[in-house]
């Protein structure tokens, strides 16, 4: 029964993206998708447990491959115009969650190369930019750097690895897991038929259809300290 606020923006010039939404824990999310470099990233500026020992806040940014069809164009986007913005809006489709395992941390300093939008969005993260190995190969086809790329310790080379919520050291290494959900964007365009005197059927587009989304990005980290969210409640 919560209402979540969004913002969206759209810049057909750079053809990108941005959502922004605060989650009901306060962690401010933020969704940038860019087209012309087949990039997403979402990142997610946390509140900090101060008596925990925690800063203020924390980020983590989150690099993926934008796929086609995953949400409507730029210059769709920047065409939509919300008559009654207090109208809550449900969206249409709930798309299956997705689970990802982010097994690469990117250079902040280089990422600019992976994608201009890198450098503002994941400014505050500097130190926690991650993305997958299935990803990286994809984007070093395409001819990107791979010197920002470093893939992180896995299970395997740490055989005492735990994921974080199982581990009692707040000092220890560990596998930490993040989930975020986009409640409501336009995944899709509506097309509609029509047919001219002559009988000629042509379809023109009519609107557009709203999806949610949720994401559970699981990464490395140096101590627990850094996942304190993640734990047995």
């Amino acid at each position: 029964g919560q209402v979540t606020e969004e913002s969206l923006q759209a810049d057909s010039g750079s053809d990108c993206i941005s959502l922004e939404l605060r989650t009901a824990d306060g962690a401010l999310v933020t969704l940038t998708a860019d087209f012309r470099q087949e990039v997403k990233i979402f990142r997610a500026l946390i509140l900090g447990e101060l008596e925990r020992g925690q800063s203020q806040f924390q980020a983590l940014c989150f690099v993926t491959r934008l796929h086609r069809n995953e949400i409507i164009p730029s210059e769709s986007m920047a065409k939509l115009r919300q008559k009654n913005p207090r109208t809550v809006r449900q969206a249409e489709e709930v798309r299956g969650l997705e689970h990802l395992s982010m097994d690469v941390a990117v250079n902040f300093s280089k990422g600019a190369q992976l994608s201009s939008h890198i450098h503002n969005v994941c400014a505050e993260a500097k130190e926690a930019i991650y993305t997958r190995e299935e990803d990286v190969k994809f984007w070093l086809e395409k001819g990107v750097d791979g010197s920002m790329f470093e893939v992180l310790p896995q299970t395997s080379d740490l055989p005492d690895l735990q994921r974080c919520k199982l581990c009692a050291d707040r000092w220890k290494p560990c596998i930490c897991s993040y989930s975020l959900s986009i409640e409501w964007y336009p995944c899709m365009l509506k097309y509609c038929k029509s047919r001219d005197a002559g009988g000629k059927v042509s379809s023109y587009k009519c609107g557009i259809r709203s999806c949610q989304k949720g994401y559970t990005f699981d990464y490395y980290v140096p101590q627990k300290q850094l996942c304190l969210w993640d734990e047995e409640t």
